[in-house]
This record gives C-alpha cells, sequence and structure tokens, in this order.
C-alpha cells in the first residue's frame, strides 16, 4: 500500500495538486491510510470505508474471522484453482459481503468477472493480498505518531458497523464515526445516497 499511496502522489503531482481529502473503501481504505500516513502535510481530510487497515489494532482479532480466508489465498495454485471460474470466486465476495446480495447486480458482476478473466488480471489481485504482512509491518513501524487530521470512518452495519471507527481511533486523533444502515460491505450498491451525503457532508464541515 505504501507503494499505491506513492503512486497517487506522484498522479497528484502531475495534475498540480498540493493537497487532497483521499477516500478509500476496502483495499482503497489501506491505501488512502497508507497515503495519509506518509503524506499528513498534503492531506486535508480522509475517509475510510469498511475495511481493516493492516497492523492497526484490533487487526490480530480481525483478521481470524473466517471471512477473510482470502487475505491469505494466492500463488500458481490457486491461479490455477480460479482460471475460467473468475465469476464464481467474485460472486463469493458479493453474496457473503453484502447486506442484501440482490443489490449487486448481474450487469455489474459480468462486468467485474470479465476484468478479472483478462490475463495476469487475478495474479494482481492475489499480490495485492499477498503483500499485507509487509503492509502490517510498514504500518506498525508509524503507528507511534498518530493522524491529526480529521478523519470520518464509515462501516455498514452489516459488515464493519462502528469498527471500522474503532480501527481508526487507535491510528488518528479526531475520528468521526457513520454506520450505514442495512448495508453490507458494498456500500456504493447498496446504499450510494446514504454513503455520499456521510462523506460529502463531512467534506463540507
Amino acid at each position: 500500500m505504501k507503494t499505491q499511496a506513492g503512486d497517487v502522489r506522484a498522479v497528484l503531482d502531475k495534475l498540480g495538486i498540493d493537497r487532497s481529502a483521499v477516500v478509500g473503501h476496502d483495499i482503497g481504505t489501506m491505501v488512502a491510510y497508507a497515503y495519509a500516513d506518509r503524506y499528513p502535510e498534503r492531506t486535508d481530510k480522509l475517509v475510510v470505508m469498511d475495511a481493516p487497515v493492516p497492523g492497526i489494532p484490533p487487526w490480530d482479532t480481525i483478521v481470524r474471522n473466517p471471512l477473510l480466508w482470502h487475505f491469505s489465498f494466492g500463488g500458481p495454485d490457486a491461479e490455477r484453482l480460479v482460471a475460467g471460474r473468475e465469476r464464481i470466486y467474485l460472486d463469493r465476495f458479493w453474496n457473503e459481503f453484502a447486506g442484501t446480495p440482490s443489490k449487486v447486480d448481474e450487469a455489474t458482476r459480468k462486468h467485474y468477472a470479465a476484468l478479472y478473466a483478462r490475463p495476469g488480471a487475478m495474479r494482481a489481485a492475489f499480490a495485492q493480498f499477498n503483500a499485507i504482512p509487509q503492509d502490517e509491518k510498514d504500518n506498525l513501524a508509524g503507528l507511534s505518531t498518530k493522524l491529526t487530521m480529521p478523519v470520518l470512518a464509515i462501516g455498514g452495519e452489516k459488515s464493519f458497523g462502528a469498527n471500522e471507527a474503532i480501527v481508526m481511533r487507535n491510528a488518528a486523533t479526531d475520528v468521526r464515526e457513520v454506520v450505514i444502515p442495512g448495508a453490507g460491505h458494498w456500500l456504493m450498491e447498496e446504499a450510494p445516497g446514504a454513503t455520499i451525503r456521510a462523506v460529502v457532508g463531512f467534506w463540507g464541515e
């Protein structure tokens, strides 16, 4: 995530943007945290949504959840298992992590399954998760200095819920908490209106 945070910074530099508010969901939450930690003087506000942050307590408890087995899944044999079955693999995430699986519609599922079926796509996806142990080390190294910019922690009621804010209070000094009623992990598919209102309202404070 540290490297991806640097990539984000490089894009913003190219665009001539010095400071910004940063928003992340799922793996994006981990990247957004890494960005804010690496570039605090260039981060006005941080929004993290429905995902843990490697190394930030209670990380050791969170990763024991059987639903997160995919954090340690990858490699050549995993690629062989999933090859040609990308839709089955991805359906598991939509069906088990959503509060209401039907809100992740068929068109969305087909779209992402086609993308992940491209050559090298699943290898890259597995590599993202397999890098998490290094992300944990990176985040623990910087945990002695908490983030001071305002942070909004959003969790779906049927997913991370208030735990998103619990995580961030261990890493930041100014944390607001929002739990999206009825939603699972896929906030923008399940409750886009409530999620957007929370983020935009936070930006306007």
